[in-house]
């Protein structure tokens, strides 16, 4: 009895430590990492890649993962001067995937190490890019016409400020160079750069209130300008006016005057009419008319009976 209960617990320990190896021997690799497998620091094998369960030598083997899918580098932002002179902030990302785990592991061993060597690298060619061209070619791509602009005559300073800005690379094709230029060193690491591209640029406190006036007193100036121009419409436009109202105003009178002379001749033809018939009793009410006008209750006059004035206050043979 005792043996057999030795026996049994032999087997249980040993079922327990195949166990226990077989555990330890196991491993999965996910869509999305791969794995190096080392033996006491040395490496072991081919990558794998392959999602699904491996096997390994337990104890002794160890399986080092490192991410297959595209990881984030983000650069510190950075104060450098462009060709012209002109010191801005510029703040650039980068995309970046380990496409040889051996090499990676040998050289950076880590993604924290790794992107220290991302910044030893992307660094210095975006700050060397960056002061071999103007501002403008880091900030705009083409020559396509502002939206600002499209309602403005620009003047002749303008017109020879616009031809200083004429964009020969622009910043698509500066960020390209800075990738190209930073692609090939970090191949020896076992990365691949798949893309950088410049996030913000921005001026440096000293040179942003400059700007800012500058741009203050730009738009005051068009502000100015269509003040102007509105100013001109107006007088226009109420110069047309007076002008119509005068015209209305001399027509109307022309009119006016025009009926009121054929009403006036209209009413002396039929006075004349009227009267022809009997001339003294036009003459008669010419004359009581003349007495309403020249005398009134205050009025004193002397003259001789015998005045023609006062013929009808009289009794006169016909």
């Amino acid at each position: 009895m005792v043996l057999k209960m030795k026996i049994k617990n032999i087997i249980i320990i040993v079922c327990i430590v195949v166990f226990v190896l077989a555990f330890a021997s196991a491993y999965t690799v996910s869509e999305i990492e791969q794995v190096v497998i080392t033996q006491f620091g040395e490496l072991k094998g081919e990558t794998v890649d392959d999602p699904g369960l491996h096997f390994k030598i337990p104890i002794i083997q160890q399986a080092n993962y490192f991410p297959k899918n595209l990881l984030e580098w983000d650069g510190d932002p950075g104060q450098i001067p462009t060709l012209d002179k002109t010191y801005i902030w510029v703040d650039t990302f980068a995309r970046w995937k380990i496409t040889d785990p051996v090499k990676f592991f040998q050289t950076v061993n880590n993604t924290v190490i790794a992107l220290g060597r991302l910044d030893d690298i992307i660094d210095p060619a975006v700050r060397n890019f960056i002061t071999s061209y103007s501002l403008i070619e880091t900030v705009r791509t083409s020559n396509r016409k502002l939206d600002t602009m499209d309602e403005i005559e620009l003047e002749d300073t303008q017109k020879d400020q616009t031809a200083m800005f004429n964009i020969t690379t622009g910043r698509e094709k500066i960020t390209r160079g800075i990738l190209e230029q930073a692609r090939p060193k970090l191949e020896k690491f076992g990365i691949e750069l798949v893309d950088v591209q410049i996030k913000r640029i921005n001026y440096v406190e000293q040179v942003r209130t400059s700007v800012y006036e500058r741009m203050i007193a730009e738009r005051n100036q068009i502000a100015e300008k269509f003040r102007s121009e509105g100013q001109g419409e107006a007088r226009k436009i109420f110069g047309e006016k007076e002008r119509d109202l005068k015209k209305i105003t001399s027509e109307a009178y022309k009119s006016a005057q025009e009926i009121k002379g054929k009403a006036d001749a209209r009413a002396v033809k039929i006075y004349a009419s009227a009267y022809s018939l009997d001339p003294e009793f036009y003459s008669f009410t010419k004359t009581l008319e003349i007495y309403n006008l020249a005398l009134d209750k205050n009025s004193s006059v002397i003259l001789s009976t015998n005045s023609e004035f006062f013929k009808y206050l009289k009794g006169y043979d016909k």
